[in-house]
């Protein structure tokens, strides 16, 4: 059988090949494509490190994650350079494919929402946006109701004999996250002394990479919608460049750049 395998039939190249339907005729379309494919791609690679990272830190075995968490944030490199390709299109070669788009927008990608959901932006109305997919609705409200990746992290420092209060280990996980003094104060006592906390000083700069890399995917994406379709309304009926504008404000771990402050 083994004999038998080919790169093509390994990769399922027929089907990944035969996967794009331009439906403009116009010559960019294969490229909006193509970005968009792939990048939903390394999406689903990102959540599969993140759900392994994730359990790996709830069983306090933090050596692993270290190694799924950096995968993630090289496979978020990777989203970030398409944006310099997908760049490549005027606003000329968007307008010629923007009428077959019709209400489809990024803003309805479920992986790209269940990545913000496991690292911790959540609320509760983005999954209505995925009701039609009765698949997706389901594991976005389930994994609304468990813990995010970063409410892990704060559980492992309060095991870890950090005063946290109890409010923030045991808060409602579907609920938006809300800064926590005594969190941010166990990071600045991990960061002032990282020799005696070197694991979890670990942990806290692999979760900055995150976010880090996170916010430059979403500043790309701002400037290159800006770049292409300037101030317009986006297809999916958002904003646009306003929207974009508003979620660079949004962090995931927010004492991890506050106790930058804090030191």
């Amino acid at each position: 059988m083994a004999g038998k395998v080919t790169y093509s039939s390994y990769l399922d190249l027929d089907r990944i090949l035969a996967a794009q339907h331009p439906a403009s005729g116009a010559h960019d379309e294969l490229l909006f494509i193509i970005v968009h494919q792939t990048s939903e791609l390394w999406l689903k690679l990102c959540l599969h490190e993140l759900t392994a990272a994730r359990a790996s830190i709830e069983a306090d075995d933090l050596r692993p994650a270290f190694k799924m968490l950096a995968r993630v944030a090289r496979a978020q490199q990777q989203l970030i350079q398409s944006w310099d390709v997908l760049s490549t299109m005027t606003p000329h070669d968007y307008a010629a494919i923007r009428p077959y788009l019709g209400a489809s927008s990024g803003f309805q990608s479920a992986q790209y929402r269940m990545m913000e959901f496991m690292l911790g932006g959540r609320e509760g109305k983005h999954v209505k946006l995925h009701k039609r997919d009765a698949d997706w609705a389901e594991r976005l409200a389930a994994e609304a109701g468990r813990a995010s990746l970063y409410d892990a992290a704060i559980r492992l420092l309060a095991r870890r004999g950090f005063a946290i209060d109890q409010a923030a280990v045991e808060r409602d996980p579907g609920a938006p996250y809300l800064p926590d003094a005594s969190v941010e104060a166990a990071w600045a006592a991990i960061y002032r002394d990282p020799q005696a906390h070197w694991d979890l000083y670990e942990l806290a700069e692999k979760l900055v990479d995150l976010e880090y890399h996170f916010q430059r995917w979403r500043f790309g994406h701002l400037k290159t919608v800006e770049r292409i379709i300037g101030f317009k309304r986006g297809t999916g009926g958002t904003a646009g460049v306003p929207y974009l504008e508003g979620v660079l404000n949004q962090a995931f771990f927010p004492e991890l750049l506050t106790v930058r402050t804090a030191i």
